[in-house]
């Protein structure tokens, strides 16, 4: 396989996370899409700096990260008006009012969170380990259960507030 079949086969792979990056650190359908064209393009050009020390996936999600991030602070758009959509999460509307109610709670206070907690919030919800999330955030995996305490005892204290 050749560098182009390779690169399209991992964004092909990958695509569903690059799509939910862009989602939660952008506004509205042209930002979103524009942010995965970057994120695709970032990927693309440091494709050769690839150095097989972690995984594929992990170095994609790694970059993804970065580049939604330094739009995010390039644009200066403010995160508090980030929202995220049920898709994002992977969440199904329910019938139940009570329950919509709390998840809508939920999903506001996510909205709420810095750059970094919102990024590893994101990857812990999508099933990541310490490891990996230290990984791709760049940080030690003892500090994403440090971060993670302290970002799930925020939400808590946060959203027992508003009930």
């Amino acid at each position: 396989m050749d560098k182009k079949e390779t690169f399209i086969a991992a964004i092909k792979e990958n695509e569903g996370f690059i799509f939910k990056i862009a989602s939660v650190y952008t506004n509205n359908t042209d930002d979103k899409n524009d942010l995965v064209q970057e994120i695709i393009y970032q990927l693309w050009k440091s494709f050769d700096s690839f150095n097989h020390k972690s995984s594929l996936s992990t170095w994609i999600y790694r970059v993804a990260l970065n580049v939604a991030i330094y739009q995010l602070k390039v644009s200066k758009k403010r995160v508090l008006t980030v929202p995220i959509d049920s898709q994002v999460l992977g969440c199904h509307e329910n019938d139940n009012s009570k329950t919509e109610e709390k998840w809508q709670v939920f999903r506001q206070q996510i909205d709420n969170l810095n750059l970094l907690d919102k990024g590893i919030v994101m990857l812990y919800l999508d099933n990541k380990s310490y490891d990996e999330i230290a990984e791709i955030i760049g940080i030690s995996s003892s500090n994403v259960g440090t971060n993670l305490s302290r970002i799930k005892e925020k939400l808590k204290t946060q959203i027992f507030k508003k009930q």
